[in-house]
This record gives C-alpha cells, structure tokens and sequence, in this order.
C-alpha cells in the first residue's frame, strides 16, 4: 500500500489576525462564515487588518491540506493534490508542505498566476471568520490528479470547498469516480454549513451514489438533510454515507461506523480559536481507522486533538503535539 490518504483540497496560504466583533460591523463582514473575495477586496482587507491588528500567524491552509498534514504528523503515508503558483506564496506553501512529510502534485512545473490566501479573523469567542481569495487554486483540473498515487491509498478525502469551482467540482468528482474503478475508500467532509446552503447540489453531484465516511457538523448535517433535529439528520445521512462523524461542538461527537452510532465525550478546554478544529478530527479520525482502530477509538483520538487545536492559535498542532495524544486510542 503507497498511501493512507490522498487528498485533494484547495491551497490557500492561511494569514491570521485576532479581531473584536466590531471589526466586521465596520468591514462589512459576515461572522462565522467563509466569504469569497476577489484580490482587490483581499488586498483592501488585508491592509485595514494590518493597519490595526498584528498578523498572528502564517501557515500553508486549506481544509484538506490541515486534514492531511495532521494525519501525516500522527504517522499516516499521505498525497495531497493541489494548485499553487509559480511564486513566494507557492514555494512557501509546497515547502510546508513537505516539511510535514506530505506527498504532492506540486513539484516542479507550477503554473504562473497568484496562489489562494485566506485571511482568518479570530474573535474573542473563538469563533474563525474567513475571507478568501482562491486566485490559482479554482483552477484545480483534472490534469493535477495524480491516479498512481490515489490507486495505491486506502482512502480518498475530498474537501467540500471544491464545489464552488466548475473545475475543482469536477476533479473532486474524477477523484472519486477513480477511487471507485480502483478500489479506494471515498472520505468527504462539507468543510462548511455555508456549502452545503448555498451549493447543496454540487455537493449532492461530488457525493454520487454515496461515499464511504462523511464528516461534518452539526449545522451542516442539518442543513442537508433540511431539519433542525440531530436524529433526523442523522438518520438522512444514512442514506448518503455508509459510516459518519458528526461534530458536535462543546457536545462532542457521535461516529456511525456502518451498525453502530458511538457517542464521543468532549474534551473541556479554553477555546482561543475554532479554525482547523474539524480539519484535525477528520485527520486524527482518518489515521487511526487506517490504523486498524475501530470508530470508537478513533472518535477519542479525534476529539482530544481537535480540543488541543481550538485551546491555541492557527489550524494545526506543531509536529510533537500529534505523538503523545495517542494515548487516548488506548
């Protein structure tokens, strides 16, 4: 087996500043949400930022790349496909990258264009507001899947943000469709409730027939499934996932694992920022089932990482975090 996991997500190089709620009433932005911006609204953005709030944090991103990194430090083999330019942002974000031990597509030959940023504002309730400039990474093809690499992994994991590109809609969907025809696992996560309300049938084109484990919250499982109540959504999810796990927030999570639906206690932290949280559970949940543990075990794993993740700034933990967690799969 070549691979654990091969991901495909966006690349978006992560800038992460701490604001007050007053801030958004004064940029005109809205709260909780990730926003599409284009260069001129990023750069306008990023310079009232600076002018007032010190830049906390720098860091290659992407939902899926902090899903890939995290497992990738846990012990996972891992690929990532993705669409960086030829430039600063682009070499920064391809040398994270394999600092982390991540495989990519990205080696040599990169396109001219500007790479992906997100500006990431965190609030004092540790609620992330993003607003993004995707630049080259909506030009995610075809052409960038790597299938050698996917047909020798146990798992596809496919970012739900690639839904709001034509392109990146249609490589996610050529990923799973070859995962399929190669006997891969097919991993999906909504990445976001604002996918799932506004893009509910380009998510419903990437789902097909169904994949084998989702990952979502609980606001997005409910907004899918079109009720406010948890049993009736999960009950919905059902029927387009074989097994599942759904973030609960402060309540935890609960993991279907195909017979069986685990309740997974949640770990009591002082939140400072929620940006990666749902990165890190699919990434320590996805090492641990491609490790030979069960939902259950993994559903542990996954719920103390995430806690340590929202208890310090930036989407990810630093390399020597990830070993001593592993206690909780015991």
């Amino acid at each position: 087996m070549g691979y654990h996991i091969y991901g495909i997500g966006n690349a978006l190089v992560d800038k992460e500043f701490e604001v007050s709620d007053a801030f958004f009433a004064e940029a005109g932005i809205q709260k909780g949400v990730m926003t599409l911006i284009d260069a001129n609204q990023q750069e306008q953005l990023l310079q009232q930022l600076l002018h007032s709030h010190p830049l906390k944090k720098r860091a290659c991103g992407g939902s899926a790349a902090n899903t890939i990194i995290g497992a990738s430090y846990f012990g996972a083999k891992t690929f990532y496909t993705c669409n960086v330019a030829n430039d600063e942002a682009g070499d920064f974000y391809v040398n994270d990258l394999k600092a982390a031990g991540v495989d990519t597509n990205m080696g040599g030959e990169r396109d001219e264009g500007v790479t992906g940023k997100c500006l990431v504002m965190i609030t004092p309730d540790a609620e992330r507001t993003m607003n993004t400039y995707l630049g080259i990474t909506s030009d995610l093809h075809e052409k960038h899947i790597h299938e050698d690499a996917l047909a020798q992994s146990e798992y596809v994991y496919i970012e739900g943000y690639l839904v709001t590109s034509d392109t990146s809609r249609a490589a996610a969907i050529r990923v799973r469709e070859l995962a399929r025809r190669h006997g891969v696992k097919v991993a999906m996560t909504f990445s976001d409730p604002a996918m799932v309300q506004f893009f509910k049938d380009g998510l419903q084109e990437m789902l097909g027939e169904g994949v084998d484990l989702l990952f979502c919250n609980e606001q997005e499982a409910c907004l899918m499934a079109g009720t406010d109540n948890l049993d009736d959504a999960i009950a919905a999810l059902k029927t387009i996932a074989r097994t599942f796990a759904v973030t609960l927030g402060n309540k935890g999570a609960v993991a279907f694992d195909g017979e069986t639906l685990h309740k997974i206690a949640p770990h009591q932290v002082t939140a400072v920022d929620s940006n990666g949280a749902g990165d890190m559970f699919a990434g320590a949940f996805l090492y641990a089932i491609t490790h030979g543990y069960d939902f259950a075990a993994a559903g542990r794993l996954a719920s103390a990482a995430s806690a340590q993740v929202v208890s310090q700034f930036g989407p990810r933990l630093e390399a020597a975090q990830h070993e001593p967690l592993k206690r909780h799969l015991g």
